[in-house]
């Protein structure tokens, strides 16, 4: 997040004998419990990433903008299917926040100097290499402690998944698109559907990996503080640009957990 290293990186690039046309900007602090312990975290690695990029952006005249951003933006609205027109958007996650003055960033650096943004609104993505995320921490625990799994909250939780290979795909073709608008275009990236449940996804876990482990749950409807217990994508305005996923939640889900035991050595 300071200005030295990522001009250091732009120069490296240009240097080493390569233009840069666009950019893509993926990289943000992942932990969200971390961010609620220490709010400086998502300023730092979150929201000031951001801001020396799009400096750096500025500087080097580079005019296309790909900025990952994320479903955390929208806060708890239930059961309601989140659309991307959708407001007053209020995170509750430090992580939400700022992605959403992230965001806010990239909006008024589209009014001055880029000539194209996109800010692609993930959903939960799995699949492998897997860092963090529920499914690798259910196969974590079970490494450590083969006969029980304890979940934090009770379960209840439902969320839409995609797969990382889709993801990519989709932003992919989205990029592809000769999209007219003035301002920046902001685009939900998942699956339509009403998600998996994390009871759902530790049977999976536990069945792929420890059969015989006990499943432990807790009393909350969520997992920690700032967690979305529940989300439903509107993808309306993906699927008009004529990109849908070709896996479902679950069967994302599916795929992840076995992938993720094999990277594990399960």
């Amino acid at each position: 997040s300071k200005e030295e290293d990522v001009d250091m990186v732009f120069k490296t690039i240009v240097k080493d004998g390569y233009e840069i046309d666009e950019v893509w900007h993926l990289a943000a602090n992942s932990d969200i419990p971390s961010g609620v312990l220490d709010p400086s975290i998502d300023l730092k690695d979150t929201f000031l990433t951001t801001h020396e990029i799009l400096k750096a952006c500025n500087r080097h005249s580079i005019q296309d903008f790909n900025f990952a951003s994320s479903s955390a933006v929208y806060g708890d609205w239930g059961s309601m299917p989140l659309i991307e027109t959708m407001g007053p958007l209020s995170p509750i996650s430090n992580y939400g926040a700022m992605k959403l003055a992230s965001e806010a960033q990239v909006s008024a650096a589209k009014e001055s100097f880029l000539k194209n943004a996109n800010i692609f609104r993930f959903p939960n993505v799995v699949g492998s290499p897997a860092t963090h995320g529920v499914i690798i921490d259910f196969v974590r625990k079970l490494i450590d402690s083969p006969t029980e799994l304890k979940v934090l909250g009770n379960g209840s939780q439902r969320k839409s998944y995609l797969h990382v290979t889709e993801l990519v795909d989709a932003m992919l073709y989205v990029s592809d698109q000769e999209i007219k608008n003035t301002k920046a275009n902001i685009i939900n990236i998942g699956c339509d559907d009403d998600g998996v449940t994390v009871k759902a996804i530790a049977e999976l876990v536990v069945g792929r990996c420890s059969p015989e482990a006990n499943i432990i749950y807790g009393d909350e409807d969520r997992g920690w503080v700032g967690d979305v217990p529940r989300f439903r994508y509107n993808t309306s305005m993906l699927e008009k640009l004529g990109w849908s996923p070709s896996m479902s939640s679950l069967e994302a889900v599916h795929k992840a957990v076995d992938e993720i035991a094999l990277q594990e050595n399960f």
